[in-house]
């Protein structure tokens, strides 16, 4: 890391570009939030901390598997190292069968995984209350529902929270697809529930609003040709124009079932996953978005630093006029990626202070698969790679890339893919739990069938959990080895 923040010129082609600058002078903008970056690492280091210590762990158990205080010992080492104990069932056949590693692993990283779930609410507290778009900014643009869907890839985990700085609220809803390709027929539908509830007054404040559909694809620019999205071969052109394009045709579907005019707004975003810049393509007045019409938030920085709040906010928004080049851009929508804009500045110098400009690993390195709904109770980047599917058939091209994934990531190393089928269910509803646990088992036996040569040879380890959208209940295991460890 750059002491300091301090960065010189030449060391670009190792750092981060949007902070070249002369030798001495500080990467510290004045539109950045330093106590809320603060606040994000602390955020990021708590969570990290929960997985670093697995593998340490589990080379000490391998290490006194066959002593005759085995269990218990390992018991206690689990605690003290991870602070949870182990499936005993995992224990107990060691010395005839030698320890499962990774079945243990696989169960390491779900309990694991758990904990920041369990401990979600009061790690996110201190930088919830920060965030520059929260719900009431939302509603100031116009806006009731913010529907996001970014690329399933794990870079994109963060997306929230860290590169919009947007608060996790009851208006934003989160949806990632494999290459940003998000399903038009199920958006119609969620488009349609929301309609529904404005227009029932469920809304309070909201009534007169409107629809807000982001795309957000993803590119690298320290390794275009392999780093980019998988979904697309890394083909950054490809990506932008079918994100573009599916924006297009979701407008496409609500005016041609309810009208024209229906439609929700779009917006299109691209984000660099080695620094988390953004690059906002700018709709015009019918939000049709442009894939060459675009302000990117790394040369803003460059020309802002060192100007004063004031100065750089109004060069913010001078530069989004100029790109706007009078396509008529709603003002609701303008203020909104203004917003964006500034608030990517502090994610930058994020990155800069903390991760030396650029992420020292810059392409993939989830700990498993999430499949069927995501749980966005844990927003990070890297901690998991994102399939959504209803049915494996139907989600197949999304669980392929993301086994394709974890072949490199764990298969080479002989360690097993760890998956977490997960769906929600609303508490409302009569038998609805039920049935979302007759839905996990069906996903999970699909998911084995379809890569029936990795679970045979242990290599494919499924967990199963559901989560309640109205209630309490947040990702309970169901039948998984978590009832059998210690606490």
């Amino acid at each position: 890391m750059h002491s300091a923040g301090y960065l010189r010129q030449g060391e670009e082609s190792s750092a981060n570009q949007a902070c070249v600058i002369a030798s001495g002078q500080r990467c510290e903008h004045a539109l950045v939030d330093p106590e809320l970056n603060r606040r994000l690492y602390t955020y990021e280091k708590q969570v990290r901390g929960r997985f670093a210590p697995i593998v340490d762990t589990l080379k000490a158990l391998s290490a006194f598997q066959h002593e005759m205080d085995f269990e218990s010992r390992a018991q206690r080492v689990a605690q003290d190292k991870l602070g949870y104990g182990l499936p005993q069932e995992l224990l107990e056949n060691a010395w005839v069968n030698g320890l499962d590693l990774r079945a243990l692993h696989s169960y390491c990283i779900f309990r694991s995984f758990k904990e920041c779930i369990d401990m979600a609410e009061s790690d996110q507290q201190p930088w919830r209350e920060r965030m520059l778009i929260d719900a009431e900014f939302i509603r100031s643009c116009g806006y009731h529902t913010i529907d996001v869907s970014p690329c399933a890839d794990g870079r994109l985990q963060g997306l929230l929270p860290f590169v919009f700085r947007m608060a996790p609220n009851d208006a934003v809803y989160v949806k990632a697809y494999a290459g940003a390709l998000f399903d038009v027929e199920g958006d119609v539908a969620d488009w349609t529930h929301r309609e529904l509830e404005r227009l029932a007054g469920f809304m309070p404040g909201g009534e007169s609003g409107n629809y807000l559909k982001i795309a957000v694809y993803h590119y690298s620019t320290s390794n275009p040709c392999q780093q980019g999205c998988a979904a697309h071969g890394s083909n950054d052109a490809l990506a932008t124009q079918e994100a573009a394009d599916r924006l297009a045709e979701l407008r496409a579907a609500i005016e041609n079932t309810y009208g024209r005019g229906a439609a929700p707004d779009t917006l299109l975003i691209g984000m660099d996953t080695d620094t988390d810049a953004i690059r906002v393509h700018l709709p015009d007045s019918e939000s049709g978005n442009c894939p060459m019409r675009f302000v990117e938030s790394a040369q803003l920085f460059r020309d802002t630093l060192g100007m004063d709040a004031q100065s750089a906010r109004s060069a913010i928004e001078a530069a989004v006029v100029r790109a706007e080049n009078s396509c008529g851009l709603q003002p609701g929508m303008r203020k909104l990626i203004v917003r964006l804009l500034e608030s990517n500045l502090s994610q930058i110098e994020y990155v800069i202070h903390h991760h030396e400009g650029r992420y020292s690993v810059i392409g993939h390195d989830e700990a498993f698969i999430c499949a069927g709904e995501a749980t966005n109770y844990v927003q990070l980047r890297n901690k998991y790679y994102y399939a959504h599917l209803d049915t494996v058939e139907e989600g197949a091209p999304d669980m392929d890339v993301g086994i394709k994934i974890f072949s490199g990531l764990n298969v080479h190393r002989g360690l097993a893919v760890p998956v977490l089928v997960h769906f929600h269910y609303s508490s409302r509803v009569p038998g609805s739990r039920e049935r979302t646990v007759s839905r996990c088992r069906r996903v999970k036996a699909a998911i084995q069938g379809r890569y029936r040569n990795l679970h045979e040879q242990g290599l494919l380890y499924c967990q199963m959990a559901v989560s309640d959208r109205q209630g309490s209940e947040r990702c309970t295991f169901i039948e998984d080895l978590a009832g059998q460890a210690g606490h």
